[in-house]
């Protein structure tokens, strides 16, 4: 009797040490969660606006390795970077990760962007803004990209002797979105949509702290001003439509009410269609601009790049009539042009992270990843490492003319795999054209030399990129 009760006693002491040892091997990764909601928050963000913020993450490498956690905008988050990871993150199942994006984002934009979106629904809204979005498509908005362009630089730039670049390029990348995303052309209301949407931004990256005077409440309150807006001109465009005022594809507003499904329905709810056009109002104008801010300050600081730009530019003009619009052959053209943006993306990507939410217990690299927490992504630290792109610190376009030479899930600021960004033809269109027009009609340089910029949460530069500027050719 004795033997048997000593065996199950033993069997049960093995049972519990191999259990205990198994949950045990499962650690979370080494880090830091800081305080509650808080955690390492205020001090990343700090960093951001300092443009300190990739020291900020190298230190964090340096101290706990490629694997850490912490917590960021509310949130226990685990902080990893890479080639692997990028890989892991952009392929790994729906029912793992989701691409729920924190608290700020989603309660600012909408809870049904494209961004927090899984499965069946993300499909759908998916494939809905590329029946907008796909190049197919895109090439009939290219007159229009055109006209507005050289419409802006006549307004703008003509006759000035200096130029606040990044101001004017965002109000320039504003308005095309707002007349080919949401179909508002030069007007008071637009001018009011481009303040609004100037506010929004401050808080879309936050604590989430819904108290008076903060940020985020700041940014709550704007977007509760553009829902309005938004929800009438859904309804004028709808009225439009049905009296032959306006045709399906005329913007994405209106070919997104155009869409049925095989029972006649609507494809997108107006709740969908509106988190959905802020979502990417916010994406187009302010990464397009950003990268067209940095592309001017590059071709400022270097005659070699800016004298090999126009003349692919120049070479591109001289085949035209004055006064002809760009065509897409003629974008097609315009390869080095790309592999120049390209890598000024590679090397200042105006997202520096990419969020993932945890639906369910994970292992990463022998750690536990728990359900509710979210995965940050850092695409500089992947963009600047030496093992991915040799001499990552030189800046080299030849890295992108051939595109079989950039490794998978190494270059990601447009995301990668399936999670490829859809708006990524309409941003390549926008920054060629305007390009195009900067430098075979204008010559400048920097006020300020050496200007550095914050990231709040994309890159601003502090004097606004103030340049001087000369007229290449009569406009």
């Amino acid at each position: 009797m004795m033997t048997q009760v000593f065996f199950f006693l033993l069997v049960f002491l093995l049972s519990v040490y191999l259990l205990l040892t198994k949950n045990a091997s499962k650690r979370l990764p080494p880090g830091s969660l800081g305080l509650p909601i808080i955690g390492q928050s205020l001090s990343f963000l700090s960093a951001m606006r300092k443009n300190t913020a990739e020291e900020w993450l190298q230190d964090r490498i340096r101290k706990y390795g490629p694997v850490s956690k912490m917590s960021i905008l509310g949130a226990p988050t685990l902080f990893i970077h890479g080639q692997a990871a990028n890989k892991f993150v952009f392929s790994c199942d729906g029912n793992t990760l989701d691409s729920k994006q924190p608290s700020s984002i989603s309660r600012v934009c909408g809870e049904r962007n494209i961004l927090e979106l899984s499965g069946h629904d993300h499909k759908r809204v998916r494939g809905a803004l590329l029946s907008f979005l796909k190049p197919e498509v895109l090439k009939q908005y290219v007159s229009k990209m055109d006209e507005e362009i050289r419409k802006h630089f006549e307004m703008h730039w003509r006759g000035k002797k200096t130029v606040l670049a990044m101001p004017s390029i965002k109000t320039l990348t504003f308005n095309i979105m707002s007349s080919l995303i949401i179909g508002i052309e030069e007007s008071a209301k637009r001018d009011i949509l481009l303040q609004l949407f100037e506010q929004l931004m401050e808080g879309v990256l936050s604590v989430p702290f819904n108290f008076p005077f903060t940020r985020f409440n700041r940014s709550l309150q704007v977007s509760g001003k553009i829902r309005p807006i938004l929800e009438d001109l859904i309804r004028e465009k709808r009225a439009a439509l049905e009296h032959g005022t306006a045709f399906p594809q005329q913007d994405l507003i209106t070919t997104l009410l155009s869409l049925r499904n095989e029972e006649n329905s609507a494809v997108l709810t107006d709740e969908e269609i509106i988190d959905n056009a802020i979502m990417i109002m916010i994406a187009g104008y302010d990464t397009s601009s950003v990268l067209l801010s940095l592309l001017i300050r590059l071709l400022a600081d270097d005659p070699s790049i800016y004298a090999s730009i126009l003349q692919e530019q120049a070479e591109i003009s001289k085949n035209k009539a004055s006064g002809e619009l760009l065509t897409w052959d003629d974008l097609t053209r315009m390869k080095h042009t790309w592999s120049v943006a390209s890598e000024t993306l590679r090397m200042t990507p105006p997202i520096f992270f990419i969020f993932r939410k945890v639906l369910k217990d994970f292992e990463y690299e022998g750690y536990l990843i728990p359900k509710g927490w979210q995965v940050m992504l850092s695409t500089i630290m992947t963009h600047m490492d030496d093992s991915i792109f040799p001499h990552a610190s030189r800046f080299d376009p030849e890295r992108f003319q051939n595109k079989a030479s950039v490794p998978p899930y190494s270059f990601v600021s447009f995301g990668g795999g399936a999670r490829i960004c859809p708006g990524f033809e309409f941003a390549r269109l926008e920054t060629l054209i305007t390009i195009h027009y900067l430098v075979n009609r204008f010559i400048w340089k920097l006020c300020h030399p050496g200007i550095s910029f914050s990231r709040d949460p994309f890159p601003l530069f502090k004097d606004g990129l103030e340049i001087e500027i000369e007229p290449r050719t009569p406009l």
